[in-house]
């Protein structure tokens, strides 16, 4: 979905030239997110609808992080719980206990977490596949226990909370708060299309094709794998500072191991290597089941629903879609081009 730099038929001006731009469609698409606080102001949204919207929005972070790694590295991690609430409790600890600014919190947040990735990566990175997978979820299983045990900055089981963020002296509110989120989106999303499309985009398409390849033309596969690795974990950890300031608690029993395979299932449904697919994707594995399914008559009201119809969906994509939603989306369109195409050359024949 992000590769897409054709204009489709029929579109002309303002809406042609969006198209065409990469950038230009990252701010419409934030300006669109950006008015849904509006809505919810003027009665015709759900306040709640715009709180699991956020959660998307949050977990999206969290889910462009681990695709930037598991799809243009190959690698895979169970371990971005962990460091969510790693981000989020340091953030909550910083503004709340140190009276210390959002922007000091969230520089913390971030870069901690990181430094600790780069030591995880450093140790873990020589091995692969579900020996990786396995390191990293000790390292969230670890970090998960000290939540729990290291009261002093945690809160403990109790966990920890935190108001809306304070900006620059302003008080931001609900609708400011997920403003905010769509901003860092954005932002997060611009900054993946960038990485993709550089030097190390480039690189980690290499090792995925051919790590022989790769190390023949002289990439360095442990750097490029350290550099996908830390990147995922800053990314986690932002999607916990923003988690915390949003929802206003963190609590140990949220970052566990299903935090973490619902994130991997959000990049599975939404496709590799797709940073609007990966967006989808986190709308599909926590909109679809608060905003939809648990208002159906009788179904609604079935406990663990949400884990049902999210196991049942992975399974359909892996089997009949391995390249997610937008793999779907780019079938579609070009069966539509091709679709359009025929009348015309029936035209010419004519």
């Amino acid at each position: 979905m992000n590769d897409i730099h054709s204009t489709p038929g029929g579109k002309s001006g303002f809406v042609a030239a969006v198209w065409r731009n990469t950038y230009l469609r990252f701010v419409v698409f934030g300006l669109l997110l950006a008015g849904l606080p509006q809505l919810s102001n003027m009665g015709l949204m759900r306040n709640s609808t715009l709180n699991y919207i956020g959660n998307v929005l949050i977990y999206a972070v969290a889910a462009l992080g681990l695709n930037l790694l598991l799809g243009y590295s190959g690698l895979i991690s169970l371990g971005t719980a962990g460091f969510m609430g790693l981000g989020s409790y340091i953030a909550a600890y910083i503004v709340k206990d140190l009276g210390m600014s959002f922007w000091a919190a969230l520089l913390a947040a971030v870069l901690i977490p990181t430094l600790i990735g780069v030591i995880v990566g450093l140790i873990s990175l020589r091995i692969e596949g579900i020996y990786l997978a396995i390191a990293t979820l000790c390292v969230s299983e670890i970090l998960l226990k000290s939540f729990e045990q290291v009261d002093a900055i945690t809160g403990g089981m109790q966990g920890k909370s935190v108001s809306y963020p304070v900006i620059f002296g302003h008080s931001f509110t609900r609708s400011g708060t997920f403003i905010l989120l769509v901003v860092f989106l954005i932002l997060m999303m611009i900054l993946t299309h960038n990485l993709v499309n550089g030097q190390i985009g480039r690189a980690l398409h290499t090792m995925r094709g051919s790590e022989v390849a790769a190390q023949a033309m002289g990439i360095n596969l442990l750097k490029y794998r350290l550099v996908a690795f830390s990147l995922a974990t800053a990314y986690a950890a932002l999607s916990g500072v923003l988690y915390v300031f949003f929802i206003k608690f963190s609590y140990p029993s949220v970052w566990n191991l299903n935090l973490s395979l619902y994130v991997l299932a959000a990049v599975v449904i939404g496709g590799f290597r797709s940073i609007y697919g990966t967006v989808v994707g986190a709308f599909v594995v926590w909109g679809i089941p608060d905003i939809f399914l648990k208002n159906i008559p009788v179904l609604g009201g079935i406990n663990g629903l949400p884990y049902i119809f999210n196991g049942i969906l992975i399974i359909v994509v892996i089997m009949f879609a391995p390249q997610g939603i937008s793999g779907l989306w780019h079938l579609s369109r070009r069966f539509l081009q091709k679709f359009r195409r025929a009348p015309s050359r029936e035209r010419k024949v004519g």
